[in-house]
């Protein structure tokens, strides 16, 4: 009878052990997901306080790198910014230009620091008068020309009556958010028709995209 009484107060006792384990592992998780849950929060805010960077989104949506006296923005309308000197169907040659364009699907503004195509490396040159078209491509020229780009923001006119379109004035390579833009470049080398362009652009932040260019051909 002893014997009996006893196997069944083990039996108890056996029983009961997993459920105590069960019911910490429970508490060490409900502690745990508290305890990241705080941290996760403070981080946030305190990267949102600190202005620390967020995730870059930059879309190249298509270009024009066609050897013609106009090229094509972003919105389908022609600027009258072409080749240099008026030399068609010569290949795209030093101080000739071709159009990149982009849109910025990121939450908040994007600044570019530098651009490459087929390897050669650009730099941001502003049009302080905001407007560029056939008649003033010369003010490519006049910021440096040969190695530098700038941001052709919208065209104005209508399809086959196009007026100087909107250039960036700031000092800095600067996308809004959702905006969509052409940059213009005035090429530092020749470019063989044909020709697949790697085409890199990078941020101030250090965000890298990279797209392709058929020199001679227009995308998107």
């Amino acid at each position: 009878m002893t014997y009996i009484t006893s196997k069944q107060k083990m039996t108890s006792r056996r029983a009961v052990a997993p459920i105590i384990a069960t019911l910490l592992l429970i508490a060490i998780a409900v502690v745990g997901g508290s305890i990241i849950f705080v941290f996760s929060q403070g981080f946030f805010s305190s990267a949102q306080v600190s202005g620390a960077p967020q995730i870059e989104s930059v879309r190249i949506t298509g270009y024009d790198s066609r050897d013609t006296a106009s090229l094509t923005l972003h919105d389908g309308l022609g600027t009258g910014i072409g080749i240099a000197q008026g030399l068609t169907n010569n290949g795209l040659v030093k101080g000739e230009r071709v159009a990149v364009y982009l849109q910025n699907n990121s939450v908040q503004k994007v600044t570019l620091s530098e651009i490459r195509l087929a390897g050669t490396v650009y730099s941001f040159a502003p049009i302080a008068t905001g407007l560029i078209d056939a008649n003033t491509s010369a003010l490519l020229d006049a910021v440096g020309g040969v190695g530098k780009f700038t941001i052709a923001t919208n065209s104005n006119g209508v399809a086959g009556a196009e007026t100087a379109a909107s250039v960036l004035t700031t000092t800095a390579a600067e996308l809004q958010p959702g905006q969509q833009a052409t940059v213009i470049l005035e090429l530092a080398e020749n470019v063989k028709t044909g020709r697949d362009a790697q085409f890199k652009l990078t941020t101030t932040n250090g965000a890298v995209f990279v797209g392709t260019v058929i020199a001679g051909q227009q995308s998107g």
